[in-house]
């Protein structure tokens, strides 16, 4: 089946005859430029029109091949394979809980050129959802289309609850598995149809070393990938200070791992408080609980 992508007054879905997914252009609108060389403001603009941006070529080489070497140390070691399911890709090999193995996970969740952006989009109260390296390999199929906030029971289109960010370890194509997305679909008052082609669907190619950056109820999904090579990234991804994180990173993450960690990430895995409010422990914020320090109480205090 087919669907067309409309923002109309009421952000309907309605049929269509014939679809295809284009690859993405920057041109006409907005060009992918660095946090260094273009203002900041540029790209919230944009992820509130369109739902996304492209930060191009903004990850430091040595930190690309570390993350890339590391990653497949940690898939030959522990034997890890693609999964059993459609959604995650049968020819699709995951591997969660990457802060759990601190270095050099640690420089992704923090990143300068991407933090920032994040934080204006949520806040500077904003907590790591998840992370996760994601690779498809040749003869994988189109991923079901999704939102990454669609499970959230609440009335769309919403504020943003999610950002969610896309690393190209390898460079990104249509043809090896580029992440598909529907701009403009944040303003959906439905979640996509899981399967078949929408009309105004792109493809976001993008070289090695940038990142896409974008609202959680954008609609997207992986690509298939038609030729011999992986395509290789890591989806950082941010939610907001008060709701659940995907992957539990407090219990997830080691504490001789989390004590490795500077402040500022610490508290965006949770090892903090929201609004001096939430997530403390008998009016304390937790990071006591790392740093050996006597516990401190903040909540009610001036």
């Amino acid at each position: 089946m087919i669907y067309n992508f409309s923002i109309s007054r009421d952000l309907s879905i309605a049929a269509s005859g014939k679809t295809s997914c284009s690859t993405l252009s920057l041109k006409p609108t907005l060009p992918t430029m660095t946090l260094q060389s273009f203002d900041i403001e540029q790209h919230v603009r944009r992820i509130e029109q369109d739902g996304y941006t492209i930060l191009e070529s903004v990850i430091e080489s040595d930190l690309i091949e570390t993350v890339e070497e590391d990653l497949r140390r940690i898939e030959q070691e522990r034997g890890i394979g693609p999964a059993q399911n459609l959604f995650e890709g049968l020819h699709t090999v995951r591997i969660y809980n990457l802060l759990a193995f601190g270095m050099p996970y640690d420089r992704v969740a923090e990143h300068d050129r991407v933090l920032p952006l994040v934080e204006r989009v949520l806040d500077q109260g904003c907590l790591v959802s998840s992370i996760s390296s994601i690779a498809i390999e040749r003869d994988e199929t189109p991923q079901p289309w999704h939102a990454d906030d669609q499970h959230i029971p609440l009335p769309r289109p919403h504020v943003p609850l999610v950002c969610n960010t896309m690393w190209a370890i390898t460079d990104f194509t249509k043809d090896n598995g580029a992440t598909r997305l529907v701009p403009g679909s944040h303003q959906a008052v439905d979640v996509p149809p899981p399967f078949g082609d929408i009309n105004g669907a792109i493809a976001a190619e993008m070289p090695r070393g940038s990142i896409l950056v974008y609202n959680g109820s954008l609609w997207h999904a992986g690509g298939a990938n038609k030729t011999a090579d992986r395509r290789v990234g890591v989806a950082m991804n941010y939610c907001a200070g008060w709701m659940r994180q995907q992957e539990n990173q407090l219990l997830g993450i080691p504490l001789d791992i989390a004590r490795t960690f500077s402040p500022r990430l610490r508290k965006l895995c949770g090892w903090g408080l929201y609004k001096k409010l939430m997530g403390h422990i008998d009016k304390c914020t937790p990071e006591y609980l790392l740093n050996g320090s006597s516990p401190k109480r903040v909540v009610g205090e001036p």
